[in-house]
């Protein structure tokens, strides 16, 4: 028996090098559902672990408590709360970095540090340099990102203007912190290493800048296992309410850990649903490719049983073929997934400001990718195996009987009279084949889907930054300011020269609740017929926010599941904290954020601060930015300068160069899943009519013209195909962009005709590339041995 099976598996040898072409096209179709897999599931396991191993050793606080000024002996009250591990109080404070040479704002986050602290809370990792002398207030630890942008070093000074005055700092180290693995600017949603600073300065130097003795405007704290969030946030604020709290928070509201977590929830999503949707296109292609080696192999089955061989070795044996199949798509797509995971494991060390991030792809990873594959492989085989395993030696012997044909429906002789002979024999076979064309053009069809898919992403990215820059914020500078100041400040601001347009704002941190849903936010006040920042509907119309209702976010409004013409409770967290009913007059489109809006004055009056503004958007002549800057940078209370045009680019630059990356991976796989649906297709086709295409060129038809039958066949189910695909297409982006849409970014389910044009270009392409290789095949084919027949 040990001889026997041995034949059969040098007959799988000769059987997988005959359809190599095929095979290996199965094979990276397979790869590429894998490696996804391996990628984005490895890619989460390392930022999860990375992520916890990161804020476990450097502690990262679970709660935070911001005040106006709160002395430290309350430090001790708040340790004593039930489920407080450990608690410190510092001073946090914005401000403005100023560099030779740059003439735009810099934002900045400066906090105090005690250096000689044996595990502080939101401790630091020294990247390089030393840490800063407790004896010494101009020492500063910088963020190593923004150092790495503007190339900084240890020693080098740095001057930064804090409540109004300029400090100037030596830097002793450079730091990397959990607090900060996503940096970023105030009023900015992406990361930009070269317009935002993090400080860590004594704390004597910083209760002298920001006029604090004895005291700090921030608790941070850890908690012990099973604390009650809710319970202590509502502890922190009743205790620090005299001390002008302006709202505790748990670390889920903390942004940098927010956009994290967002990221391992997006691949979490594609992991989950990409993976699959490979793996359903590589049974269908395994499906035909078996079916038809079954189909073309009856007269070896039967003589393999008449030889002894029972159904089970004969199921075994196809069993094998596709498993070989399967484990080289397996094997291929694990170490493409593992250099893929590496590669993207660097871009997100660098991203997130990791100090350290080690790709995850263990062999249980491999292992499910063998076992996913080769449940694919054995799905695709099952009836074609089973086929195989009815055939009795006697009717598998025997040529299969030849199928009966009609002279042809009314329709198709209609058709035919306006064809020459090659193009009617093309028709006549789809028309005694339609079950046969309609599955190929559906194979077809679903590559060219994956593909539309892929380009309706790009173009929902290119539409959200269209929006939010050209639609939504038509400003050049967003300036914020420390706390609301007097509208006179704005008057400051509109006598600047090179400033043409100025646009206040009002804003206020606040807790939404509507039953038992709440979500921590904020209210932006515009005034009367907004220009340089709009709140627009889904059709991009202004919507009118005067009144004194609140507009919200669709976004906003499904996490809160409220409705327009309900009263929403809102619980301010700064100033008087009053707990206000506000109706809802309506709805807005936004694409970045959960954003919520009032009428300026109505929001003044309900805070009971008339005539008050927490910033300006601003428009400004091109040719006076400079001097526009160093004005800017001249008022006192200014907190953070935000520039759009720079925003813009670093939000492009993230879809390029950052984490959007995936995006472009995913084109790759779905333009090689394409090319091997039509391939396979086309070689199909090819084995298939092998003997027909040699009795044409017997009968005098050229090469040419003989391969015109083939190809002319595959051009038809690829016309077929395009409405299949575009229909796909779209059922498929628009389950990605719900699934992929998080609070932070909303991807706008949209279809562009250029996303179908170029889906099809690249189908079109894909079958000029196979028909090349066919024509090939139909210029060599040895007609003496395609006309043997088995008669």
């Amino acid at each position: 028996m040990l001889s026997l099976t041995s034949i059969l598996d040098r007959k799988l040898l000769r059987d997988l090098w005959r359809i190599k072409g095929q095979a290996a096209a199965i094979i990276f179709v397979i790869a590429a559902g894998i490696s996804l897999f391996v990628m984005s599931h490895g890619m989460m396991i390392s930022l999860d672990e990375t992520m916890r191993a990161y804020y476990e050793r450097y502690r990262f606080a679970d709660m935070f408590a911001p005040a106006k000024r709160a002395p430290d002996h309350i430090l001790e009250e708040l340790r004593a709360l039930h489920g407080v591990n450990d608690v410190e109080g510092r001073i946090s404070g914005g401000g403005l970095v100023t560099l030779p040479g740059v003439s735009a704002p810099i934002s900045a986050r400066v906090l105090s540090y005690d250096p000689e602290a044996a595990a502080p809370i939101n401790g630091v990792h020294l990247s390089s340099g030393r840490m800063i002398s407790p004896t010494r207030t101009d020492e500063i630890l910088l963020l190593k990102s923004f150092a790495d942008a503007h190339e900084l070093e240890p020693g080098d000074t740095l001057p930064v203007t804090m409540n109004g005055v300029q400090h100037e700092f030596i830097i002793a180290g450079l730091a990397l912190s959990p607090e900060f693995i996503y940096a970023l600017p105030p009023g900015e949603f992406v990361v930009d290493p070269g317009r935002f600073a993090a400080l860590w300065a004594s704390k004597e130097a910083m209760e002298a800048a920001y006029d604090l003795d004895g005291a700090f405007n921030e608790a941070i704290l850890t908690l012990s296992r099973g604390a009650s969030e809710q319970f202590l946030i509502d502890e922190l604020n009743r205790i620090l309410a005299p001390y002008g709290a302006t709202g505790a928070y748990s670390r889920a509201d903390q942004i940098s850990n927010k956009y994290l977590v967002e990221e391992l929830a997006q691949l979490d999503t594609m992991g989950r649903v990409m993976p699959p949707i490979f793996l359903a296109v590589s049974i269908f292609l395994l499906n035909i490719v078996i079916t038809r080696l079954v189909q073309t192999e009856r007269e070896q089955i039967g003589l393999i049983k008449a030889f002894g061989y029972s159904n089970a070795d004969v199921a075994i044996h196809y069993l094998k073929f596709v498993l070989a199949i399967a484990i080289g798509g397996a094997l291929v797509g694990w170490g493409g997934g593992v250099w893929l995971g590496r590669m993207i494991g660097e871009i997100y060390r660098l991203y997130f400001n990791f100090p350290f991030l080690v790709f995850i792809a263990d062999f249980s990873t491999l292992g499910f990718a063998l076992a996913i594959s080769a449940f694919a492989a054995a799905a695709g085989a099952f009836f074609a195996v089973r086929s195989a395993i009815d055939l009795t030696p006697a009717v598998a012997m025997r040529p299969p009987a030849p199928p009966k044909f009609a002279s042809g429906n009314g329709w198709q002789q209609a058709v035919s009279r306006f064809m020459d002979q090659p193009s009617r024999m093309i028709l006549r076979r789809l028309a005694r084949n339609p079950t046969r064309a309609l599955l190929t053009a559906f194979g077809i069809g679903a590559a060219m889907g994956l593909s539309v898919m892929m380009r309706f992403n790009i173009n929902a990215t290119d539409y959200m930054l269209d929006v939010s820059f050209n639609v939504i914020d038509r400003s050049d500078v967003l300036v914020t300011f420390v706390e609301p100041m007097s509208d006179k400040t704005i008057l400051e601001i509109a006598r600047i020269d090179g400033v043409t347009l100025v646009e206040p704002f009002r804003s206020t941190a606040v807790m939404f609740k509507n039953d038992r849903k709440d979500y921590l936010g904020g209210i932006t006040g515009l005034p009367d017929n907004p220009v340089l920042n709009r709140a627009v509907d889904s059709n991009l119309n202004d919507v009118d926010i005067s009144g004194d209702g609140i507009v919200l976010s669709e976004q906003l409004a499904e996490i809160l599941n409220i409705s327009v013409g309900q009263t929403l409770t809102v619980e301010v967290r700064e100033g008087r904290r009053p707990t206000l009913g506000i109706p809802v007059v309506g709805l807005v489109e936004a694409l970045i954020g959960t954003p919520a809006y009032m009428d300026m004055e109505a929001l003044n009056r309900r805070l009971k601060e008339p005539n008050h503004v927490s910033g300006a958007y601003l428009k400004i002549d091109p040719r006076m930015r400079a001097e526009v800057y160093d004005q800017i940078k001249a008022i006192p209370m200014v907190a953070g300068v935000s520039l759009r045009r720079e925003a813009y680019e670093n939000f492009a630059k993230m879809i390029d160069e950052g984490p959007g990356v995936f995006r472009y991976i995913m084109t790759v796989f779905s333009i090689v899943i394409a090319a091997g649906v039509v391939y396979n297709g086309a070689r199909i086709a090819y084995i298939e009519r092998q003997r027909d295409l040699a009795s044409l060129r017997v009968l005098g038809f050229t090469k040419i013209e003989t391969g015109y039958v083939l190809l002319g066949e595959l051009a038809a189910l690829a016309i077929i195909a395009l409405p299949i695909g575009s229909a796909l297409g779209f059922l498929l982006w628009s389950y990605m962009a719900t699934a992929l849409s998080t609070e932070l970014y909303q991807i706008p389910i949209i279809y562009r005709e250029d996303g179908l044009g170029y889906a099809a270009i690249i189908i079109f392409l894909a079958t000029a590339v196979a028909g090349a290789f066919v024509q090939s095949d139909v210029s060599k084919i040895d007609l003496a041995s395609a006309l043997k027949t088995r008669d």
